[in-house]
């Protein structure tokens, strides 16, 4: 339990009506949570009012409330009810003082940009690790504690939960942790009551933009450029055009990263690499560092995500042999997974499932000139129909072979999903072949493998489930092949 006093030490607010000596046991924001002793925040979101749960949480026991506009309470009742401009900031305030402050005993990294946060994590992750830093991840596909690894609901956690996983890491010995930061969790403050003491921006194109995200382009440049008036050190991207938008009005040191630009830290004679069915890059380091490095991924994309860790960790004082050794090793699951079959062809697992991303994808793998790229991939079910048109016809335009089969049907029949994008297919004059069951159709991507073939799974990347009527059933595409190759031996 902490005082309350103590919890609101850091917020601007109003007293509306009870004690402010009394103690809370936690903090809530989920009505049907609701223990006695804590205190429920009535968070406003996009399609429910926690306002509107206030009542029924002091039923439930909750003695303060946390509110930005009047609510409803049972006539006869001690609650503390504070008033406060936003209740998502001072939430994030509140956690922070409710955990005693963790991040302040560690390092904190935060990464933001529209692709490349989840691969950087990682290999900042690898790499820190490798020099002797137990450090804790915070993202897209999992929270990671020690051992722990916790699935990931948000890219970025309600502050609460952040304050959680941190108060988690440090106890568990962890002296750095670092984490996406998405523009809805800049956006919401989810990531208020603390500073980074180092952000990082990758990249900026259209996206989350609609309903419940950003209403527009210069909304969402605006909130991923947040993260610089709440870290101490920034590292940008230098050759985004966005980068100088990104950072106007940063109250933090700017640094530098680059290929194309003359930036503080820069990746030179860049090289493609290929051998035994594996892909990877080579490239040199120059500038604020100066050493050359490979990677065990493919593509230029993967030179930005290893030179963005690059920068990173040059703060924390890593060696450059630790740098190679971390690169070559890591991995970001079902982020252009290699998961070795044969040393004729490659076979590649990938998050890529919509157009963007996929088109994305199969340049970077085109670029390694195979004998055929191979495309698999299917579409969730209940999504947007311009969705699957617009992944055929990207797929039959750079694919050599698309072979169709289910992603996530959800309540759709997975034959008419994978009509939809015979219909994209349709406008091009790409080469396919449907096969529904997912294993079967990987099988015959194993099975009509040809030397130099590059193959890659789209779609599914970390997910180790297919969805199908509101039931996730087990589904991880690792499995499915080694499965097919224990069949086929």
């Amino acid at each position: 339990m902490t005082g309350l006093r103590e919890l609101l030490a850091e917020v601007s607010y109003e007293c509306v009506c009870g004690k402010l000596d009394r103690e809370v046991t936690d903090i809530i924001y989920d009505s049907r949570k609701v223990v006695p002793g804590s205190m429920f925040v009535c968070i406003p979101g996009a399609v429910v009012d926690g306002h509107e749960f206030a009542y029924a949480a002091v039923e439930a026991g909750a003695e303060v409330l946390l509110v930005e506009k009047e609510v409803k309470l049972p006539e006869k009742t001690d609650v503390t009810v504070i008033k406060v401009a936003d209740t998502h900031y001072a939430m994030a305030f509140v956690s922070a003082a409710f955990f005693d402050h963790p991040a302040k005993e560690m390092k904190i990294i935060g990464v933001t940009g529209t692709k490349g946060k989840t691969t950087t994590t990682y290999l900042v992750k690898s790499i820190l690790e490798h020099a002797g830093r137990k450090t804790g991840l915070i993202g897209t596909i999992e929270i990671v504690i020690g051992d722990l690894h916790i699935p990931a609901d948000h890219t970025t956690p309600e502050s609460y939960l952040i304050q959680k996983y941190f108060r988690q890491m440090a106890d568990a010995g962890c002296d750095t942790v670092v984490m996406e930061v998405s523009s809805q969790g800049l956006m919401l403050h989810r990531t208020q009551g603390f500073v980074f003491d180092v952000g990082i921006f990758t990249n900026l194109e259209p996206d989350h933009i609609g309903k419940g995200e950003h209403k527009d382009f210069e909304d969402y440049l605006h909130c991923k450029g947040l993260l610089f008036q709440q870290c101490r050190i920034g590292i940008v991207n230098q050759d985004d055009e966005h980068w100088e938008a990104v950072t106007k009005g940063h109250t933090c040191t700017l640094e530098t990263y680059g290929i194309d630009a003359e930036a503080d830290l820069r990746a030179r004679n860049i090289t493609f690499l290929r051998e035994s069915g594996n892909l990877g890059m080579g490239f040199e380091v120059t500038g604020l560092m100066d050493f050359s490095v490979q990677i065990a991924t493919p593509g230029k994309f993967s030179v930005y995500n290893a030179l963005t860790a690059i920068a990173i960790c040059r703060h924390f004082g890593v060696q450059e042999e630790d740098v190679r050794k971390a690169l070559l090793q890591a991995k970001v699951k079902g982020r252009i997974e290699p998961v070795k079959v044969s040393d004729k062809f490659t076979l590649m697992i990938d998050y890529a499932h919509n157009a963007m991303a996929l088109k994305s994808l199969l340049t970077t793998l085109r670029a390694y000139e195979p004998h055929r790229l191979v495309c698999l991939f299917g579409c969730g079910g209940n999504r947007a129909k311009s969705r699957r048109y617009e992944m055929g016809e990207v797929s039959g335009n750079m694919a050599d072979l698309t072979i169709i089969t289910s992603d996530n049907p959800r309540y759709e029949e997975p034959q008419a999903i994978i009509d939809d994008i015979k219909i994209g297919i349709g406008r091009t004059q790409g080469k396919y072949v449907e096969i529904c069951d997912r294993k079967e159709a990987i099988a015959y991507a194993i099975d009509h493998g040809e030397p130099g073939d590059i193959i890659v799974l789209a779609g599914k990347g970390h997910e180790d489930y297919q969805e199908i009527c509101g039931v996730k059933y087990p589904m991880d595409e690792r499995v499915l092949i080694r499965e097919i190759i224990e069949e086929r031996q």
